[in-house]
């Protein structure tokens, strides 16, 4: 197995101070990854633990490796979706923080047996929790042709989804789509040639798309936001990192929803009733300059941060 094992946390100064982190408090850090997060946690933490949950394997034994020993923090291997069960067999029913950074770790691309990259040749998986039984190689293989078309415009919001899903049925009607650079090559063959010439990978959104549909990135997110929220305590807060758009609407309507009083139009009422949550981050907080600089990465990043009313 070839490992570029790097792996930087975007926005990791913002993100801990906007977690507001006391030492004696419960933290979640939802999404392990290498660790950058957890470890900024942890040095902030006297009496407090922190819950560290990835649902790959690989990314908790890394991050063991990586983070300092410590009898504040447990090791949850699950999707964060789950966090609500996975906290009560540790007798946590409140917490004061739960971090989200979204999307894929850097040593996930650059594994390339994982076949997230369309950077390497590799069979098709993208599967986070490697235990998953849904992998892109399926979806590519035997989803028909609305649905494989659903799915590239829906996850990856891609213009040419139709055109895209006609020649993979088209392909394997001959022969099976096995590797990422098979796929990469069929989806070139599906794109006029101005797209070809544009800046950017030509299946970035597709392998994205398919990525989110294998890992039901999306519905996981919503249903966790809406746990920790009704989990946290009072004056505890929330703060989410995601690097595509989808993710980041999901984040900004369930925050909207829950800092908002709907009241009925036309209707002389005074509400006594007050908001769940307050919003903290008016604006996005996206990278500086300087960070994207030392990490590309990043330049896609948006955080957002609440806190729960008291």
């Amino acid at each position: 197995m070839i490992i570029l094992d790097k792996h930087v946390s975007v926005l990791r100064e913002e993100a801990i101070s906007y977690l507001n982190i006391r030492p004696e408090g419960t933290y979640v850090d939802m999404t392990l990854g290498g660790g950058g997060h957890s470890a900024e946690i942890l040095k902030r933490l006297t009496s407090g633990r922190l819950f560290a949950c990835d649902q790959d394997l690989y990314a908790i034994k890394r991050a063991k490796e990586v983070l300092e020993p410590s009898e504040n923090v447990v090791y949850i291997h699950d999707n964060f979706r789950h966090i609500r069960d996975q906290l009560a067999q540790h007798d946590v029913q409140s917490v004061d923080g739960f971090l989200f950074d979204l999307g894929v770790s850097s040593f996930q691309f650059d594994i390339p047996e994982r076949g997230f990259s369309y950077q390497f040749d590799a069979r098709l998986d993208m599967r986070m929790n490697e235990d998953s039984s849904l992998t892109a190689y399926e979806i590519v293989n035997t989803y028909k042709e609305k649905a494989l078309a659903d799915v590239m415009f829906r996850y990856g919001e891609e213009p040419y989804a139709r055109m895209i899903a006609r020649k993979i049925v088209d392909q394997r009607l001959i022969s099976p789509i096995e590797t990422t650079f098979e796929l990469v090559d069929i989806i070139k063959t599906a794109l006029p040639t101005k797209v070809l010439r544009q800046k950017g990978h030509p299946a970035k959104r597709v392998f994205q798309a398919l990525r989110i549909a294998v890992n039901d990135e999306l519905g996981a997110l919503e249903q966790a936001l809406n746990d920790a929220i009704t989990m946290l305590r009072p004056k505890g807060r929330i703060v989410t990192i995601t690097f595509h758009s989808l993710e980041d609407r999901i984040c900004k309507h369930i925050f909207q929803k829950w800092a908002t009083i709907e009241l009925p139009k036309n209707v002389a009422i005074i509400s006594h009733e007050k908001p769940i949550l307050n919003i903290l981050t008016k604006r996005v907080v996206i990278p500086s300059e300087a960070e994207i600089l030392a990490n590309n990465r990043a330049h896609s990043a948006k955080l957002r941060a609440v806190e729960k009313r008291g």
